[in-house]
Parts: C-alpha cells; structure tokens; sequence
C-alpha cells in the first residue's frame, strides 16, 4: 500500500472548462501506480471540477452558456461582491458542481468512459492560476 500527492497548476483565461485528463494520466503513469482510488481536490471555491464528455466541444460551449444564464452575473442579486461582478456567482457556480472527484485506477490505468475527461470549470472573468491535489492510495 502506498500513498502519493501531486498537485497539478492550472492557468485560466476566463469562465470555460479546462480539460486536465492528459496530466492526471501522466501523473499515474510517471508514479507507476496499479490499482487504487485517487481522489482529486481543486483547492479554490470559485472554481471547480466536473467530468464531461471530450469529443464534441459544443457540450463545453452550452454547459459554460447554461451556467451563465443559471446563475447571473448581476451584482444587484448579491451582496457578496468584494472581488466583483463575478464574485458570488463563481461561488453559487462552484457549489452546484463539484469540488473534488473519486476515480479508480486499475491496471495501471485510470477508469474514465471512451469519451469522459477530467475538466477545471473556471467561473471567474480575469485570468487564474488554479491548484489541483492529486491524492492516491493504493498500490
């Protein structure tokens, strides 16, 4: 049984979704991890995780537009707006999604659907740098 942590910097240009399955495969490739559970943190609360389908890039498009419309940018909703307009929006954003998720990994591989990828769900407007804990337990 063995435990590795790997945390995984993100820079984002905007509200959008950023595909990050390429470094969490890396990562359990260079660490040779077999069989196991790796838990996947995003250390922010205006920001979160989600898995998604990474074939047709209009899901991408229409799940940031629904999000949007969902939850507005307007400041006359809120009173939570120290950093902005896109303040307390990123964080209602951030609570309906997710903060971390659960994957196995067996056979040296992680177990994700033909066409699931890992993505970063940035909600703020300017320009971030995003920490991801990689956390895994196993062998």
């Amino acid at each position: 049984m063995k435990q590795v942590i790997f945390e995984l910097v993100l820079k984002t240009s905007g509200p959008g979704l950023y595909n990050f399955t390429n470094q969490s495969l890396n990562f359990v490739k260079k660490n040779n991890l077999s069989d196991g559970i790796l838990n996947i943190n995003i250390l922010h609360t205006s920001a979160s995780l989600t898995i998604q389908e990474n074939a047709d890039p209009d899901v991408l498009y229409d799940l940031k537009n629904f999000f949007e419309k969902l939850v507005p940018m307007d400041p006359k909703l809120y009173k939570h707006n120290t950093e902005g307009k896109d303040d307390m929006p990123a964080h209602i954003k951030a609570a309906l999604t997710n903060s971390h998720l659960t994957l196995s990994i067996k056979n040296a591989k992680i177990i994700l659907g033909t066409w699931q990828g890992l993505y970063l769900f940035e909600h703020r407007l300017e320009n971030q740098i995003r920490k991801i804990s990689h956390h895994f337990i196993g062998d």
